[in-house]
């Protein structure tokens, strides 16, 4: 099927209250602009300098996600038009998110990553130094970024019973911080977690953001990122 037909049997399948990003990271401008075109605003990307490109060729309209590992360094890049960055994995990233995006006077859309899986690849917070964080930090000194939620990935594997009870124990997380009454606590409302492979267990978990690519686009060829 084309990707617009893709997007269509996705939309179908996804319950209203769960925002789909549409993750596009090595996909050519043809196939971002054909789900645009289908009606998709929200596009998801993991590379600083591909995103930057695509952001410059593409309708001005469309919500960019940044989804993968984010170095500091690389803010400055993004600052002035993404919308979201999923991946805030310390205070120095968060830190250098809000200063960046105070040069261009916007206000960044952040989620807190927390780290879930067994694979020690992946990058986040762990569930306690989440919530500590959340309860000793002042977010008012951060007035250019807002704190939204959390995100998460489940590891890498078939056991689906892993999966669940990973997706399980984000959802406890961010049920937790929704109790504390921090500064971000009308904001804080989104659980993004769940992929092409993995998504329809998010959903039933309590996720409010899946980012799928695969079932979109087709598979990746990273040969020609």
């Amino acid at each position: 099927m084309s990707v617009s037909e893709n997007l269509l049997q996705l939309r179908r399948e996804i319950p209203p209250h769960v925002q789909l990003i549409a993750v596009s990271k090595t996909k050519p401008i043809s196939d971002i602009q054909e789900a645009y075109d289908a009606g998709q605003r929200a596009f998801g990307e993991n590379y600083v300098q591909e995103v930057s490109d695509k952001q410059q060729q593409l309708p001005t309209d469309i919500k960019w996600h940044f989804i993968g590992h984010l170095q500091s360094n690389k803010v400055k890049y993004l600052a002035p038009f993404v919308d979201w960055i999923h991946g805030v994995e310390s205070e120095k990233l968060l830190v250098e998110i809000n200063k960046q995006a105070a040069k261009h006077q916007r206000v960044i859309r952040c989620l807190l990553q927390v780290h879930i899986a067994t694979e020690e690849s992946k990058f986040g917070f762990d569930a306690e130094e989440v919530l500590a964080y959340c309860k000793t930090t002042d977010f008012s000194q951060y007035p250019n970024v807002l704190i939204c939620g959390l995100m998460g990935m489940a590891s890498f594997t078939e056991d689906i019973s892993q999966i669940r009870n990973e997706f399980r124990q984000l959802k406890n997380t961010f049920d937790q911080l929704k109790t504390l009454a921090f500064q971000h606590e009308t904001t804080f409302a989104e659980l993004s977690m769940g992929m092409s492979g993995d998504w329809k267990i998010a959903v039933e978990e309590g996720s409010t953001m899946i980012r799928v690519g695969s079932a979109i686009f087709g598979n990746r060829n990273y040969t020609t990122k």
